[in-house]
């Protein structure tokens, strides 16, 4: 391993330009861009001179390595150059340190492995972070995305308005709403939509199903028909229509008596879906009525919206008629078959309401449409984008797919409410568990593993259980703050009001030299990178891992480091600082997630 700091001639000069000056672009500190410019500058300038055979520049990957002791970022161009300027990597990599132009943040450089360039940042780079992370508040982290990708459309959840809430439609609460939150500090527009399926035979089952309830309560013993709905929910319902109407409906018209159960059965059912999101802190901007699609507006030509659509997709040869049905041809566009739209009965399949629920979801301006959905829904994909394809939006269509959640106690399989003896709705979870754990518990895997739930694991409080641990370290800088500024007996406070009574505005940063301060710095700087990433990938689950460590390495730098009882006051008010920032980039975190930051515990 070989190692060029400047003494070595490394480096040449770039003008003397301070690590604020050079690192700050609006305040914000970017070493991965910079160090990019920096070996760009480099490589092209070994191209010019003829050092490095190559007719174009590739571009410039820089990472952070897994172990510290490799630097604080590396790149791997020259291995990437090797086989096109048919060079050895680390005769590449040598030649482009010999290039790389000066830069004051940058402490030394080596070229490791088989021609890894490996970057060292001077303390003070690391130090204006805890300036960043101050002046920027809530906003550090947050990115810019360009126009033509930026408007996103969320839609989550979207239960069947049959039926409470269960345990799974829990996880898409979770993962829909921390992934919104995620992209927006990304940089992206998104709504959340919750699309209703209040049309088709399921309703009417739905129905049937507290018309049997109401008349076997009554006396009437009826049986629920095949296919429908026995939940216990199914008999408060009917018990809610008997205290309202008694028995009025006994012998009313069948159909007209099917039509009012749904629909105070449904108006039930939606109030507590709507309430239980309220609850978990899951809010939608828009709520779509899979029913709206079917109805005629001057908007779409007189037409309903499903109808305007099918009739686009006709007049470009992608709707077509056989054995007295009207199929979509989507195997043009990649599906295994063609589908049917309108059964030869003239009814419309429930393929009917996705392709003109998507196409006026893409009409409304959205560069993109993110559906989150079960792995059990996997083969309805090719044919929802097939639709967009046809009407001229290839690719707009993004699914994330999730798998279930497994309920335990204890240790032990969970199916039952206590309370009820059927299956535990997600409103019970909630009731029990509390919404920051079950938040957590919900978003700490991605979303193509399963998760397993232990509920008397999510209610410890102690530091087994991550989002208590989290908290915690939260909760522990705002009682340091508290005291350091003599407010050590009151609650609800402007923490950021209460460091700067403590921590003067020249604080002195250049102190903060300890490993595990050092730690505490280079983790924050990695956060604007972490939420680019993990918004790109749709992997907010990588939120936990983050918050976990910050958390860690916060508890470590308090162990190892005095705070209040530091040697001198200007260490104290930098460690103050230091803590300080970690209190924000948490609460950042916590916050896209969802969960709460508390001030006490």
């Amino acid at each position: 391993m070989q190692r060029f700091t400047r003494k070595d001639a490394a480096f040449r000069n770039l003008g003397g330009a301070s690590p604020s000056t050079y690192l700050r672009k609006g305040s914000t500190m970017q070493p991965r861009e910079d160090l990019g410019k920096l070996v760009q500058s480099a490589l092209s300038a070994s191209i010019a001179s003829g050092a490095i055979q190559l007719e174009e520049v590739p571009e410039i990957l820089l990472e952070r390595p897994r172990d510290v002791g490799h630097g604080d970022w590396s790149t791997p161009v020259a291995l990437r150059c090797a086989k096109a300027a048919h060079k050895n990597p680390r005769e590449i990599a040598q030649t482009i340190v010999d290039a790389l132009p000066e830069a004051d943040f940058v402490e030394q450089v080596e070229i490791a492995g088989p021609g890894f360039i490996n970057f060292y940042l001077k303390d003070g780079a690391l130090q204006n972070v805890i300036a960043d992370v101050r002046a920027q508040g809530a906003d550090y982290g947050k990115g810019e995305i360009p126009e033509g990708m930026r408007k996103v459309l969320i839609e989550y959840i979207s239960s069947n308005p049959t039926g409470p809430m269960h345990v799974g439609h829990g996880r898409w609460a979770a993962l829909g709403s921390a992934m919104a939150k995620l992209m927006q500090h990304a940089g992206y527009e998104v709504d959340e939509e919750f699309y209703i399926n209040d049309h088709g035979v399921q309703m009417d089952k739905f129905g049937q199903s507290i018309v049997a309830r109401y008349l076997t309560q009554l006396g009437h013993e009826t049986e629920v028909p095949e296919g429908g709905y026995n939940g216990g929910y199914v008999n408060d319902i009917a018990r809610a229509l008997i205290e309202r109407d008694g028995d009025r409906w006994v012998n009313a018209d069948e159909h007209e008596r099917m039509v009012e159960f749904r629909e105070f059965g449904y108006a039930a059912l939606l109030e507590n879906i709507r309430k239980v999101c309220d609850e978990f802190g899951t809010v939608f901007q828009y709520w779509q009525s899979e029913r709206e699609l079917y109805v005629p507006n001057e908007k779409w030509d007189g037409m309903s919206p499903v109808d305007y659509c099918l009739s686009k997709l006709r007049e470009n040869g992608d709707v077509y008629d056989k054995d007295g049905a009207v199929w979509f041809r989507s195997s043009k566009y990649g599906d295994e078959k063609d589908r049917v739209v309108i059964k030869s009965d003239g009814e419309y399949t429930y393929f009917a309401s996705d392709v003109g629920y998507h196409y006026i979801k893409k009409l409304r301006g959205y560069d993109k449409l993110i559906d989150i959905w079960g792995a059990d829904h996997h083969g309805y994909i090719p044919r929802v984008a097939a639709v967009l394809a046809a009407m001229g939006y290839p690719g707009a269509l993004e699914v994330p797919l999730g798998q279930l959640v497994n309920l335990f106690r204890g240790g032990k399989p969970v199916r039952m409410s206590k309370r009820t003896g059927e299956m535990i709705t997600f409103e019970e979870l909630i009731e029990e568990v509390g919404v920051d754990a079950t938040r957590w518990k919900m978003l700490e895997r991605s979303t193509d593993q399963p998760i397993d739930f232990d509920i008397e694991e999510a209610k410890k409080q102690d530091a087994s259980n991550p989002v208590y641990y989290v908290q915690y370290a939260h909760a522990r800088i705002c009682s340091l703050l508290r005291n350091a500024a003599g407010h050590s007996g009151e609650d609800n406070l402007d923490m950021s009001a209460v460091a700067s009574e403590c921590i003067p505005a020249d604080v002195d940063l250049s102190l903060l030299t300890e490993e595990s301060e050092l730690a505490l710095m280079r983790k924050m700087s990695e956060f604007g990178d972490l939420v680019a990433l993990a918004a790109r990938d749709r992997a907010p689950f990588r939120l936990t891992h983050y918050a976990q460590e910050l958390a860690g390495m916060f508890h470590q730098f308090y162990t190892n480091c005095p705070v209040l009882k530091a040697e001198d006051e200007s260490l104290k008010q930098a460690r103050l600082a230091l803590a300080d920032a970690t209190r924000i980039v948490l609460e950042i975190a916590l916050g896209i997630m969802g969960i709460s930051a508390p001030q006490r515990m």
